[in-house]
């Protein structure tokens, strides 16, 4: 936004000069807003950044009273605490000096080496050399965008996407174009005529973004077909494919998928963290890259941070190499299997006639889609006072459309904190159609070209999981 749009130009008084108006208007400028005196200072970027619908959520979510379906928290019950923590006094007991010492910006080399064990699960063969680790695997995000994306530049994104990377590319300028998906996650064919159109029109794309295992927020998994297809077209186009895989390891059903990355090499970046598979609060993630991008990475993350914290990096080293954690992963399984399962059998039972929503067979999330008419974001409020929150679809979208549909997470609350939130969020969906019958429907934001919500098949009482 200009700084014009932020601060209006007040009418000029008769004889009044020209050079007397631009002064005043600097002071005014100057003198900032009563919220915020540096408004107008403010770099272009900056302009972009706005609080996400999730965040903005927090602080009623959090009360005790309200069911939550909306936060996407992992689930520490499981994890064995006493282990860790008796892990993390050793190590600062044993290896203090270290453990407190900087470090390089590529990461631990020994954690580098049980990060490529991690991925070989997911088929991944990879050198330590090739692994930059990173806070979360947001930071990954954030440094990938920094090196590749200019003001204008155009990135790829399924619709919906994960509203992290949305706000990551937004803070960067970039024109986030979404590729529809349905149940078996991205569409080929959509992702073929979005990179003609955009090439006909001279836009320079510079990278695919995709969450193709369980992802966030649809639930929906990228088919091992469509897999080699999407890789396939984008190799075609010389286009480079971003993998951000923070659930692969979480699946309900058999072993975890064959990860994009382990079927090329050079022109996927794979993203992956711990924060899903150990405790976010380490804040330990990672990016595999090609030699010349892993390069670009380090020297991002140094002028980013200088170098991560040796601290959780050793600690994750020492979880892994001391604990059991290919054991831990299958108890956080079987945990969120519970809790998903209690999702759909309440969603089945509750839910009005019109709804549609994803079967999950990993990660946290399900994605509903409302009855027509109904606006997920107009909604909210009334769900609140009912004592129950969701993240409205719109939020997942670059263009603001989605509001037909919702996201709802079952990772955090109990089983029946889970049936409870469905029941009272089936009695707001109840009430918006009776609303909607009588009043008519509440407004929609019209979709860009090229956006498109998940496509959600099946009807609502049918719950089995893909």
């Amino acid at each position: 936004m200009a700084t014009e749009e932020a601060y209006p130009v007040p009418a000029r008084s008769p004889g009044r000069s020209s050079a007397q108006s631009h002064a005043s208007q600097q002071a005014h400028q100057s003198q900032g807003s009563l919220v915020d005196p540096y408004v107008g200072h403010y770099a272009a970027r900056a302009r972009e950044m706005v609080a996400s619908e999730i965040r903005a959520l927090f602080s009623v979510a959090s009360r005790p009273e309200i069911v939550s379906l909306a936060g996407g928290m992992p689930n520490l019950t499981a994890l064995p605490l006493d282990a860790v923590g008796e892990m993390a006094g050793q190590l600062v007991t044993d290896r203090g000096t270290v453990a407190l010492q900087y470090m390089s910006a590529q990461g631990d080399p020994g954690l580098r080496e049980s990060i490529c064990d991690v991925m070989a699960l997911e088929g991944i063969r990879a050198h330590p050399d090739e692994v930059v680790v990173t806070v979360g695997s947001q930071q990954a995000l954030d440094l990938i965008t920094r090196i590749f994306v200019d003001p204008g530049d155009v990135v790829l994104a399924e619709g919906p996407s994960y509203v992290g990377a949305l706000g990551t590319f937004a803070s960067f300028q970039a024109n986030v174009v979404h590729v529809p998906a349905d149940d078996d996650g991205l569409i080929p064919e959509a992702l073929t005529e979005t990179i003609a159109r955009l090439a006909a029109g001279s836009q320079r794309v510079k990278f695919l973004y995709t969450v193709p295992s369980f992802h966030n927020p649809g639930g929906v998994t990228l088919s091992l077909e469509r897999r080699a297809r999407v890789l396939e077209i984008c190799q075609r186009a010389g286009l480079l494919v971003i993998e951000d895989n923070p659930y692969g390891l979480l699946g309900f059903d058999g072993e975890p998928l064959r990860a994009l990355r382990a079927d090329d090499s050079h022109g996927v970046v794979y993203l992956g963290t711990f924060s899903k598979t150990i405790a976010p609060g380490l804040r330990v993630g990672w990016a595999v890259a090609p030699p010349g991008i892993r390069d670009k990475l380090v020297l991002a993350a140094e002028a980013a941070v200088l170098c991560h914290s040796s601290l959780a990096q050793l600690m994750v080293r020492e979880y892994l190499a001391s604990q059991p954690w290919r054991e831990q992963i299958k108890v956080f399984r079987e945990l969120y299997r519970e809790r998903r399962d209690a999702m759909l059998e309440a969603l089945a039972a509750a839910m009005p006639a019109g709804c549609r929503w994803t079967r999950p067979a990993g990660g946290f999330y399900v994605w509903l889609q409302l009855p027509p008419g109904l606006n997920s974001k107009a909604m909210l409020p009334r769900a609140i006072s009912s004592r129950v929150a969701y993240v409205p679809g719109t939020g997942f979208y670059s263009d603001g459309s989605g509001a037909e549909h919702l996201r709802l997470s079952y990772c955090f609350p109990e089983p029946g904190r889970i049936r409870e939130g469905v029941r009272r969020l089936a009695e707001v969906v109840d009430t918006e159609i009776e609303l909607c019958t009588t009043f008519g429907p509440a407004p929609m934001v019209e979709r860009a070209t090229g956006a498109g919500p998940v496509v959600l098949t099946g009807p609502a009482g049918v719950d089995t999981p893909q």
